[in-house]
C-alpha cells in the first residue's frame, strides 16, 4: 500500500459508468489511500470524493437527433475539460464507456503527455472496425469486460487487459429459487416463464404485445405456466399495463427486481440487450427476440460483422441461444422455441452447462483487476 500522492482523472457519461467508476475508485483507494480523483462522475463517485468539473448528466444523451441538438454544448464542454485536465496533470485519465465523447478527450490528453485508459470497449469488433485505429492512437490501455473483445484488440496491436464483468462478481453462483418463489407468491409445482421485453419505451412498443401474445400461446399449450415480468421503470410499468388491457393473462408485474424474476423463473423470453447477460449469469435458458425499425435493421445487416447479436452467443462463440429477429419473431415461432426450455431437455442442459462456464470466466474481480492494470500502466503498483 503506497503513501505517495496520486491524482487520477475519471470521466463517465451515464449511470452504468458511474457504477463501474465507483467500484474502480474503491479498489484504487484500497491500494493508495492518498489518491485524489478529478474528472466527471455520477452520484456514487461523488460520494467517494470525486471532484467533478460538471454534472455527469450533461453527457448522458442518447439518440442521433438528441446528440445533434446538444452537439455544440458537448464539444464546448469537451474542449474546456481537455484544458482543465492538461492543467491538472493527473497521473492517468480513465474514460469509462461513452466512446464518442471519451476517445476524443483521451486522444487530446494523451498528446499532452498524460497516460490514458479506456474502460469498456465500444462494439468495434462488430461494426465500424476502423475505429480501432483511433482507439490505438488515443489509448495507452484498453480494459475489456469480455474475453472476445480482448482478442480483437490483441489482433490489432492495442494494449489490452481483460478484467471481467462486475455483474458476474455480484451474481451468486447458486440462488434459492424456492425461497424467491415463495416470496413472490409463485408455486413450485408449475413452471415459471419470465418476460423481459426491454427497458426502453420503443422496445416495449415493438415487443410487449408480441411477448404477451406468445405467453398466451404458451399457456394454451402448457396450461398452468406462471408469468412474471420485471418493469424497468414506473413508465414502462404503465406502458405494459396498458398493453395487458383486454387480455385474460395473469402476469405478475414487478417494480425492478430483475434478479428476483430471473431467480424465480425456469426460462426467459427476452429482448436482445445487456439483460441477456444477467439471464445468463442466473443460468436461465432463454429465447432472444428483437424488432427494430425496418431501415435500421437493413442498415445494420450491412454494417455488422458479427454473426450473432446476443451476448450469450457472442461469449459462447456459437449459436447457443435462439435469436429470432424482425418478421421471424412471430407468436408461433417464439412459443415453439420457449416451450421445450420450460422442462428438462438436452438443449436446456447444454445451455446451463455453458452458462456456468461463462459465469466463471467473467467472474474475475473486475474492479480489482482494473485497478491493478491502471497502476501497473503508470508504474505505481501497490
Amino acid at each position: 500500500m503506497s503513501t505517495q500522492p496520486l491524482r487520477i482523472a475519471i470521466v463517465v457519461g451515464e449511470a452504468s459508468g458511474d457504477i463501474l467508476g465507483a467500484a474502480l475508485m474503491q479498489a484504487l483507494q484500497a491500494r493508495h489511500p492518498h489518491v485524489e480523483f478529478i474528472g466527471i462522475g455520477g452520484p456514487r463517485m461523488l460520494a467517494l470524493g470525486m471532484q467533478s468539473y460538471f454534472s455527469q448528466e450533461r453527457l448522458a444523451v442518447m439518440g442521433l437527433v438528441e446528440v445533434l441538438g446538444r452537439l455544440p454544448e458537448l464539444l464546448k464542454r469537451r474542449k474546456q475539460l481537455i484544458a482543465d485536465l492538461i492543467a491538472a496533470k493527473p497521473d492517468v485519465l480513465i474514460g469509462i464507456d461513452a466512446p464518442d465523447f471519451n476517445l476524443g478527450l483521451e486522444l487530446a490528453v494523451r498528446k499532452a503527455g498524460i497516460k490514458t485508459v479506456h474502460y469498456v470497449s465500444p462494439s468495434v469488433w462488430a461494426w465500424r472496425q476502423k475505429r480501432v485505429l483511433k482507439i490505438r492512437e488515443a489509448c495507452d490501455l484498453m480494459l475489456t469486460l469480455f474475453p472476445f473483445e480482448a482478442k480483437f484488440y490483441q489482433e490489432h496491436q492495442v494494449p489490452v487487459t481483460f478484467v471481467g464483468h462486475s455483474l458476474a462478481d455480484q451474481v451468486p453462483l447458486e440462488v434459492d429459487q424456492a425461497a424467491v418463489r415463495a416470496e413472490l407468491g409463485l408455486s413450485n409445482d408449475a413452471p415459471v416463464l419470465a418476460l423481459m421485453p426491454g427497458s426502453r419505451g420503443g422496445e416495449v412498443s415493438r415487443l410487449g404485445d408480441l411477448f404477451f401474445a406468445t405467453a398466451q400461446r404458451v399457456r394454451e399449450l402448457m396450461p398452468g405456466v406462471q408469468l412474471v415480468l420485471p418493469c424497468a421503470t414506473p413508465e414502462r410499468r404503465a406502458q405494459l399495463e396498458a398493453q395487458l388491457q383486454g387480455r385474460e393473462l395473469p402476469v405478475l408485474l414487478l417494480d425492478g427486481d430483475t434478479a428476483k424474476a430471473l431467480t424465480a423463473c425456469d426460462a426467459v423470453l427476452i429482448a436482445s440487450g445487456t439483460a441477456t447477460l444477467e439471464a445468463l449469469l442466473y443460468r436461465r435458458p432463454m429465447v432472444v427476440a428483437y424488432r427494430m425499425a425496418g431501415f435500421t435493421y437493413w442498415l445494420l445487416r450491412r454494417l455488422v460483422k458479427s454473426p450473432y447479436i446476443s451476448l450469450p452467443n457472442l461469449l459462447a462463440g456459437e449459436g447457443l441461444v435462439p435469436e429470432i429477429l424482425q418478421e421471424e419473431a412471430s407468436v408461433e415461432r417464439l412459443a415453439a422455441e420457449v416451450l421445450p426450455l420450460l422442462k428438462p431437455c438436452a438443449e436446456r442442459e447444454q445451455m446451463l452447462k455453458r452458462f456456468a462456464e461463462i459465469h466463471l470466466q467473467l467472474r474475475q474481480g473486475a474492479a480489482e483487476r482494473a485497478a491493478d492494470a491502471v497502476l501497473a500502466l503508470i508504474g505505481r503498483s501497490a
